[in-house]
């Protein structure tokens, strides 16, 4: 089942993934990483090109990069005619671009221009092996100066031990990282490419409320309270009907408690059918013979339900029989069983599971684990780090799998956890996937009485949704939200409207440009320590801009948030910064925030007055050109000491 699944490791390692992040498992896969990263540029795109000077040292390194699922770039059409000009008759005409053995600087220097050039390439790797007629630190001394501005990111690996050092200095100098086997260049090339992919997953930023409709609150609710009541897990038909709600398909199923009960049962949904026994003591029914399938008459219904009950006597005495489940049928001869699942990790809360299902899914041993909430990309990239995402793909005249119905069951089994704090772990095994879409088999939900909301127990806050207000501001419609990922072109065009002395009231220093690293880390913020929200309208063009932002940081105890607003400059003194600042407030004194902390200068006094209008006290700041502003949102007696 799914906690026996989601081991600890396998949940660090999608935290990491999810925090941008990129893991290594060795000491040399560090030092490999430190040399790649802390000189590679952004990476456009994950195609790699290979020049060298063997076919040997190309081929290697072209298995390597397929062993690592990396992608090997296909030259232009363009290319090939430029490089057929170029090289001798005998290169090799495709990537690895194999410049013949005898190949000096100067034939370096062309293929690399050529491949420079190319659309079609992301990346490049040069190879180098030894020879008797060209001089590895002349081809490094050449290639060099063309690395400086080539703005694609350019590896190298210079076979040869100690007697390609001169060579390695002068491409570290250029900033060029070196390696000593293909294997270790590809290992470094892809290292960047895990990367970029993760932060990919960095930016994404799932809604607290997936795509499709209201959740079914009340239905879910009521259910989980009565189980509750009863301390117990919710019976199959109720896990079911649960999932059912939240639009996931199941297999129609219904509960007898006797066996004539389900025979009556088998008569309504019709033979065949399937029956299962049901007890709160056993995980795994087939595990103790407790699943009988294909059952075409009342005669087979009743026999296999006494077997079932004495082989479960035989196995486990002590466990309880509730009862029976009887489904219908569901004939998909080219489905794909598959595993959803949920497990609690005490570190990191709800996590979900993907992958191959079934009774051998342990054996098999083909899952990823991710971290809720999910949006469609975070689903997909669930699916895909899987062996059996090659299956649902087609093959042999076999059709492909439904991967939006699939990936649409993960988007509401995040939906669940997030609204139902009391799911400690959820298992939907087997999920069958064919063209047609999916169908849930089977189901097994527990549960545990919290106090808490389901998004509270979540590691990666959702986007809090429940925040967005529309109103009318100088008779136009407004849309005040908080900030996401997409915002940063917009943020950026409000930067650059503010004028040169409202940057320096903002940030204390004269400012005209934001780096790419200011500007993510202004637009992709944690909703549980920081909320910036923004003021937007509609462009004619269907386009949103920024007019303003308020931002609270608050600290690890949340005694103190500090807090800053701006608006762009030709919109000042309509009431926009008071209506940003009123929200921001609100909602800092709605999470349990104590005080409201800032500083401004001392010359904006446009500043000063609004936060007196709000019941700020502005007090000396820091320094005499300064001022600080101060807030109490909770009572005298809990406010935090200054």
């Amino acid at each position: 089942h799914t906690g026996a699944l989601a081991g600890a490791d396998a949940v660090y390692d999608a935290a990491l993934r999810r925090a941008g992040m990129l893991r290594v498992f060795s000491t040399e896969e560090l030092f490999d990483a430190v040399e790649t990263l802390a000189r590679a540029q952004p990476l456009g795109g994950e195609r790699l090109a290979i020049i060298t000077n063997g076919g040997g040292p190309g081929v290697m390194a072209t298995d390597a990069l397929i062993c690592q699922h990396g992608r090997l770039a296909t030259l232009s059409a363009a290319s090939v005619a430029q490089l057929d000009a170029l090289l001798p008759p005998t290169w090799s005409r495709a990537n690895p671009v194999d410049l013949i053995g005898d190949a000096g600087a100067e034939r370096y220097q062309q293929a690399l221009d050529v491949v420079l050039h190319d659309e079609l390439a992301d990346a490049v790797l040069l190879l180098h092996a030894p020879t008797a007629v060209a001089s590895s630190t002349a081809i490094a001394t050449a290639l060099a100066p063309r690395l400086h501005h080539s703005g694609r990111n350019v590896l190298a690996c210079w076979l040869g031990g100690a007697t390609v050092a001169p060579a390695r200095r002068i491409f570290a100098q250029a900033g060029v990282p070196s390696y000593d086997t293909p294997e270790d260049a590809i290992g470094g090339f892809m290292q960047m490419v895990q990367y970029r992919r993760n932060q990919q997953l960095l930016v994404e930023v799932p809604p607290a409320q997936a795509p499709g409709g209201a959740a079914p609150h009340d239905l879910a609710r009521a259910m989980v309270d009565a189980a509750l009541a009863q301390r117990r897990p919710l019976s199959e038909p109720e896990a079911k009907t649960l999932l059912a709600a939240y639009g996931i398909p199941v297999v129609d199923t219904r509960l007898a408690a006797t066996v004539d009960e389900a025979l009556a049962a088998a008569r309504e949904i019709g033979y065949p059918v399937a029956l299962k026994i049901v007890s709160p003591d056993i995980t795994h029914k087939s595990d103790v013979g407790g699943v009988a399938l294909d059952l075409e008459s009342p005669d087979m219904l009743r026999t296999a339900a006494a077997a079932m009950a004495r082989r479960l006597r035989q196995a486990h005495p002590a466990a309880s029989l509730r009862g029976y489940a009887v489904q219908a049928m569901a004939r998909r001869p080219q489905a794909h069983e598959l595993i959803v699942g949920v497990s609690t990790d005490p570190v990191f809360g709800p996590v979900i599971l993907f992958g191959q299902g079934g009774t051998a899914v342990e054996v098999t041993a083909d899952h990823a684990v991710g971290l809720p909430p999910l949006n469609q990309v975070l689903a997909r990239d669930l699916v895909a780090r899987t062996r059996v995402a090659k299956l649902l793909a087609g093959y042999r005249g076999r059709p492909p799998a439904d991967l939006d119905a699939i990936c649409r069951v993960l988007l509401q089994v995040s939906q669940l956890v997030s609204d139902l704090a009391e799911i400690t772990e959820l298992d939907i095994n087997p999920l069958l996937a064919d063209s047609q879409g999916v169908i849930a088999l089977d189901a097994r939900i527990s549960l545990a009485a919290t106090t808490l909301r389901g998004v509270d127990r979540l590691a990666i806050r959702p986007y809090p949704t429940e925040l967005e207000q529309r109103l009318m501001w100088q008779g136009q419609p407004l849309l005040l939200r908080p900030i996401r990922p997409e915002d940063a072109s917009a943020h950026l065009a409000f930067f650059h409207a503010l004028s040169p002395e409202d940057v320096r009231y903002r940030t204390f220093i004269s400012q005209r440009e934001l780096a790419p690293s200011q500007l993510a880390r202004l637009t992709q913020i944690d909703y549980d320590r920081e909320m910036a929200l923004i003021a937007t309208r509609q462009r004619p063009d269907g386009s949103a801009e920024t007019l303003g932002v308020a931002r609270a940081v608050a600290d690890p105890d949340n005694v103190d948030a500090e807090f800053a607003i701006i608006v762009r400059s030709d919109l000042q003194r309509r009431g926009l910064g008071a209506i940003l600042l009123g929200s921001l407030i609100a909602y800092c004194r709605a999470r349990g925030t104590q005080r409201l902390v800032g500083e401004s200068l001392r010359a904006n006094l446009g500043m000063q007055r609004l936060a007196q209008r709000h019941g700020f006290a502005v007090l000396p700041g820091a320094d005499a050109a300064s001022v600080a502003l101060r807030l109490a949102l909770a009572p005298a007696n809990a406010e935090a000491p200054a």
